[in-house]
C-alpha cells in the first residue's frame, strides 16, 4: 500500500480521492497525535491554524478538518483564504500547536491537498507524518472529549494584517520608483501579494487577481509565465512577479520579458546575502534539479552549494541541520530562515525587489551572475513509476546518455513526489543537444511503463 503523504501534504482529486471523509479521518488522527500543547503555552486546550486557497472544493475540505479537529479536542482557528506561508507563520504567531493548509499549490483546480504545520510553523518530518498516518485506522476507536472539552471554531479577523506586517518588517529599502506586473495565479495572494507590494511602495499592476474558486492556475501562474512577459513588455514594467496557487512559490521574469527562475533569484539572493556577512558558513541549499550553472556561479562567488533531494521539505531539513540562511528550488521555493520557516513567494517578491532598489541594477544585470546551461525537463507518465525509474533498460539508457555527455553536462531521473509520472531531466552545452538527449531516455521510459 502506497504512503498517504507525499513530498508535500496529502493530494488528490477533491471528492474522488481526497474525499470530506477523508480529510475528516486526517484531522482526527493529527489532534490525536498533536495534540500537546506546548511549555510555556497560554492556550487551554491545542489550537490549529486552518487555512486555505480559493478552490471551491476547499471550502467543503474546509469544514470536514475543522469537524474532525473540534471532535477530537482541537480549537480550530480560521484564517480564511492566505498564501501556505501565512498559515505557517500565523501557527508561530498565535502560538497554535499546529496548522493546516488546505491547497494543492500549483495543480489543476480539480486536485486539492492538506499540508500540516507543527509547532512554530514547521513541516514535519516523515516518522511523524507516519504516526499520523497509522493514527488514522484507528481513530474511530478512542474516546472523544464531550461537554466543554469539544474544540471550538473562531475566525481570526487579524490574520492577515500580521502576516502583512510580518513581510513589510523584512526588507529595509523603499521600492518607490519599482513597477512591478504581479500574476497572482488567480489563488491565495490575489489579496494580499499587490498589497505588500504596495505597502513596500512598488507600483503594482496585478493580473489574474480574481477568483472565482475554479480558476485558479488556469493558465496563469508560476507555471505558465508567457502572458505575465507580455504584460510586462505592455506597461514598461522594471519586472514581473509570478506566484503559485497557493503562493509559496516566486519566479520574475526582467524588463525585457525573459524568465528569472528560482536557480537565478537564489544566485541574486545568495551573493547579496554573501556581500552582507549574512549567509551562514558561505552556503546555499539547493536540489538536485537546480542547473549546472547555479553551481558554477556560485563556486566563482566562492558559495558553496549543497543539494537534497527534489522537494521544499528536504531544503528545509538541510537549512535547520545546518543553521543555514537561505535555500531553494528551480520552481520558485525560495526559503529564508530568518523570516520564515518554508518557502513564501511574496517575500521573495520583496527580497528580490529589494536588491533591484538598491543596487539600481535591472533584474537582467543581477541575474547575469549566472549563466543557465540549457535544461530539457520531459515528464513522462507510467503506471509505477518507482518499477520504471529503476527498470535495467532505463538505467542503461542514462549511463549512456552520461557517457555522451562526458562530464559537459548531466542527466537526472526521478519519480515524481505527487503524480505517476518519471521526470527526465538533462543539461548539456547546446539546447539541441539536451533536447535529443533527453528526448531519447524518455521513450525508454515510455516504453518500460507501458
Amino acid at each position: 500500500m502506497s504512503r498517504l503523504f507525499g513530498t508535500d501534504g496529502v493530494r488528490g482529486r477533491a471528492n474522488a480521492e481526497l474525499t470530506a471523509e477523508l480529510a475528516l479521518r486526517l484531522a482526527a488522527a493529527t489532534a490525536e497525535v498533536l495534540h500537546d500543547v506546548e511549555p510555556g503555552s497560554t492556550a487551554v486546550r491545542p489550537t490549529a491554524v486552518v487555512g486555505r486557497d480559493p478552490r471551491a472544493s476547499g471550502e467543503f475540505l474546509e469544514a470536514a478538518v475543522c469537524a474532525g479537529l473540534a471532535a477530537h479536542g482541537v480549537d480550530a482557528i480560521r484564517v480564511g483564504v492566505v498564501p501556505t506561508p501565512a498559515v505557517a507563520y500565523l501557527t508561530a504567531e498565535y502560538d497554535a500547536t499546529f496548522g493546516v493548509m488546505i491547497s494543492a499549490s500549483h495543480n489543476p483546480m480539480p486536485d486539492n491537498g492538506i499540508k500540516i504545520f507543527g509547532p512554530g510553523g514547521h513541516k514535519l518530518d516523515d516518522t511523524v507524518e507516519d504516526r499520523i498516518e497509522a493514527a488514522m485506522a484507528t481513530v474511530e476507536t478512542v474516546t472523544r472529549p464531550t461537554g466543554a472539552e469539544i474544540g471550538r471554531l473562531r475566525e481570526a479577523p487579524d490574520a492577515a494584517r500580521r502576516y502583512l506586517d510580518h513581510l513589510a518588517a523584512q526588507i529595509e529599502t523603499d521600492l518607490t520608483g519599482l513597477t512591478v506586473v504581479v500574476d497572482c495565479a488567480h489563488g491565495a495572494a490575489a489579496q494580499l501579494g499587490p498589497e505588500a507590494y504596495r505597502a513596500a511602495g512598488a507600483e503594482v499592476i496585478s493580473i489574474f487577481a480574481e477568483p472565482d474558486g475554479l480558476n485558479i492556475n488556469d493558465e496563469c501562474g508560476s507555471t505558465h509565465m508567457g502572458k505575465l512577459s507580455a504584460a510586462v513588455l505592455e506597461h514598461g514594467a522594471d519586472l514581473g512577479l509570478a506566484h503559485d496557487g497557493d503562493a509559496d512559490r516566486c519566479l520574475a521574469v526582467d524588463a525585457k520579458g525573459d524568465i528569472i527562475d528560482g536557480d537565478m533569484i537564489m544566485a541574486i539572493l545568495a551573493t547579496a546575502m554573501a556581500d552582507r556577512g549574512v549567509l551562514t558558513d558561505g552556503v546555499l541549499v539547493a536540489t538536485v534539479m537546480s542547473n549546472l550553472g547555479l553551481h558554477l556561479a556560485m563556486t566563482k562567488a566562492g558559495i558553496e552549494l549543497r543539494t537534497t533531494a527534489v522537494g521544499d521539505r528536504y531544503v528545509l531539513e538541510e537549512l535547520r541541520r545546518g543553521g543555514y540562511a537561505l535555500g531553494g528550488e528551480q520552481s520558485g521555493h525560495i526559503v529564508v530562515p530568518g523570516a520564515g520557516t518554508t518557502g513564501d513567494g511574496i517575500l521573495t517578491g520583496l527580497l528580490l525587489m529589494e536588491q533591484i532598489a538598491a543596487t539600481k541594477e535591472p533584474l537582467a544585470d543581477l541575474a547575469s551572475i549566472m549563466t543557465v546551461l540549457p535544461q530539457e525537463l520531459i515528464n513522462v507518465r507510467v503506471a509505477d513509476k518507482h518499477a520504471v525509474a529503476a527498470a535495467a533498460d532505463v538505467r542503461e539508457a542514462v549511463t549512456a546518455a552520461e557517457a555522451e555527455l562526458a562530464g559537459q553536462g548531466r542527466v537526472l531521473l526521478r519519480p515524481s513526489g505527487t503524480e505517476q509520472l518519471v521526470r527526465v531531466m538533462v543539461e548539456a552545452p547546446t539546447a539541441d543537444a539536451a533536447h535529443g538527449i533527453a528526448a531519447r531516455i524518455a521513450d525508454v521510459v515510455a516504453a518500460a511503463g507501458a
